[in-house]
């Protein structure tokens, strides 16, 4: 049974409210589960009246597994990555039958799945997606331990081990493929990968130098050395990371582009976007986690103050225009962007989006990936959404004259159109606009608000101690008023276990929101600098980036090492 039919039917039989069913609805968009699950977690139905409303429907029996001991050989019948992809879980064997709580009773596959598996009649019984979720994790035993790098190091026999140099003429596909498939050679990039994952990493470089091979961790923006696998595997990881993304292994002399999909335990998805780069010593290959879980999608945790997310969100929900979000490569932008889209995201509109790459899948959204091999850039993506009906649209970046037309075009004709810039801070994306060719009475026109934005790191809250170094000067110097400096109370982490003794674990955004109010439109149609345009913004109210990461100061999220890292002085 559909999750949109299972709501209907709530809804018609008043067990929960039409706005009660959109906001279920709205959270299973974000958390990618079933409606079942957003009904429970959110507190709008208890699980006991779920399951009792589910075995109605599904004309089967309900079940309390919390009220059930489950005989540890039932469990073995059904393995863990069955009972998490399909949501069940093994309850009882009578004879050549056997009991199955599912969360889907009609789910003939899943049944299917666990016939051929025991060669046993099933029969379903039904329980609420939590409730099943928790059985496992309670029944299962929890995923063993990998390996460290040295074990796994150790079963290779390095000096059976031969590889040609960087000769292309010698250079065997099949060698490569034969030497990647080694057991110790897949388990050492899984590894890899499992232990980027465990530490919160977002980015795994692996370089090959002359002498030396690195495999690095980006964590909370920094990267950290991570080990050094021997120089004569060199050919082999690059080969087995780049069958896993269904690279050539053959093709070395071209940058490659591709992905990497790997199951986790509870169910749990994790991408790798991998990019190959031909260097002067063999390939860099460098994968960009992509963490659905992880994807912060509530703007009130994403680090914006009061004021200006108010201005952000009042922005976004007007009728046409175009807001703009700047800043640096892996500076958020995305994220803030996604948030943006999950907030207006609604079964009234038609969100179409143009990406390069697609990072994350969210539900109800259109989203088109970028081929410029083909001809399908910006311009063109932009140009078919608009015979496409769209309420509003996303453009990955602005990067030409042509997209930011169309874009511009697209706001005034009745569009909200998101999209994203490379500059150093607001004010300096006008002139940005203006040097790619748009009029500036089409920026005051189309342009709503722009959102400059940086990523610090978050002082650790396991470890977070007053920092006694900083002075009340210092903070003066860095740009604060002197009698906030007199009171603020600078943190820092002084390193445990939690944060790897790095004093800081996650991060936390700083912004810069400017609203095009009249008196900036004014400047911006006589022809002001950037200078100007920034001057008169933060007379209107804007606060910096600066600013912003001094507020974060003051609030105890990071210090001021990092605000003075990632912002310019006003």
């Amino acid at each position: 049974m559909a999750s949109e039919r299972i709501g209907e039917l709530l809804v018609r039989e008043n067990l929960i409210s039409t706005e009660q069913l959109r906001e279920a609805q709205k959270d299973q968009r974000s958390t990618g589960k079933r409606l079942a699950y957003s009904l429970t977690r959110l507190g709008i139905l208890q699980e006991s009246e779920l399951t009792d409303f589910l075995s109605k429907q599904y004309g089967v029996p309900s079940i309390t597994l919390d009220d059930f001991e489950i005989d540890p050989e039932v469990i073995e019948l059904v393995p863990r990555e069955v009972a998490s992809k399909h949501v069940l879980i093994p309850v009882q064997r009578a004879n050549n039958s056997l009991i199955v709580a599912m969360a889907d009773p009609s789910n003939i596959y899943a049944i299917d799945d666990v016939k051929f598996m025991t060669s046993l009649h099933i029969e379903p019984v039904v329980s609420t997606d939590a409730a099943i979720e928790a059985a496992i994790e309670r029944y299962y035993a929890p995923a063993k331990e990998v390996a460290s790098y040295q074990e796994v190091l150790g079963d290779i026999e390095l000096d059976d081990i031969e590889f040609e140099d960087n000769d292309d003429d010698d250079f065997s596909a099949l060698d490569s493929q034969n030497e990647a498939e080694q057991a110790p050679v897949v388990k050492l990039c899984n590894l890899i990968l499992v232990n980027a994952i465990s530490k919160g990493a977002s980015d795994i470089h692996i370089e090959p130098y002359e002498k030396s091979y690195r495999v690095r961790y980006r964590i909370d923006g920094v990267l950290h050395h991570e080990m050094n696998p021997p120089l004569k595997l060199k050919n082999a990881i690059t080969s087995r990371f780049k069958i896993m993304s269904n690279l050539d292994i053959a093709e070395r002399r071209l940058p490659q582009d591709g992905r990497i999909k790997i199951k986790l335990s509870k169910g749990r998805e994790m991408d790798f976007r991998v990019s190959c780069l031909p260097t002067l010593y063999g390939e860099k290959i460098v994968l960009r986690l992509l963490d659905k879980e992880n994807l912060q999608l509530d703007m009130t945790k994403l680090g914006f103050e009061t004021e200006p997310l108010g201005d952000f969100k009042e922005a976004i929900h007007r009728p046409y225009g175009m807001c703009l979000v700047t800043g640096p490569t892996g500076s958020g932008k995305t994220t803030t962007l996604y948030s943006a889209l999950s907030e207006l995201n609604d079964d009234e509109v038609n969100i179409s989006t143009a990406e390069d790459p697609v990072e994350f899948n969210l539900g109800g959204i259109n989203q088109v990936q970028m081929h410029e091999d083909i001809g399908l850039n910006f311009a063109a993506a932009l140009r078919s959404f608009l015979r496409q009906d769209p309420d509003i649209i996303m453009v990955g970046e602005i990067r030409d004259f042509e997209t930011a037309e169309i874009g511009v075009k697209a706001a005034l004709t009745g569009h909200m159109v998101l999209s994203t810039l490379h500059t150093n801070d607001a004010p300096s994306t006008v002139n940005r606009l203006l040097n790619m060719g748009v009029e500036p009475f089409l920026v005051t026109a189309a342009v709503n608000l722009i959102v400059a934005q940086r990523l610090a790191r978050r002082i650790c809250k396991d470890c977070k101690v007053p920092d006694t170094s900083i002075t009340p000067e210092a903070l003066i110097e860095a740009g604060m008023k002197p009698a906030e400096a007199k009171k603020c109370t600078p943190m820092k982490g002084k390193g445990c276990k939690t944060c790897s003794d790095s004093g800081y674990k996650g991060r936390v955004a700083l912004y810069e929101v400017m609203v095009l109010k009249d008196p900036l439109k004014d400047l911006i149609l006589q022809g002001a600098s950037t200078g100007e345009l920034k001057a008169e913004a933060i007379r209107l109210g804007m606060n910096t980036l600066r600013r912003s990461g001094l507020n974060k100061i003051h609030d105890g999220m990071t210090t001021l090492e990092e605000v003075l890292r990632v912002t310019a002085a006003d």
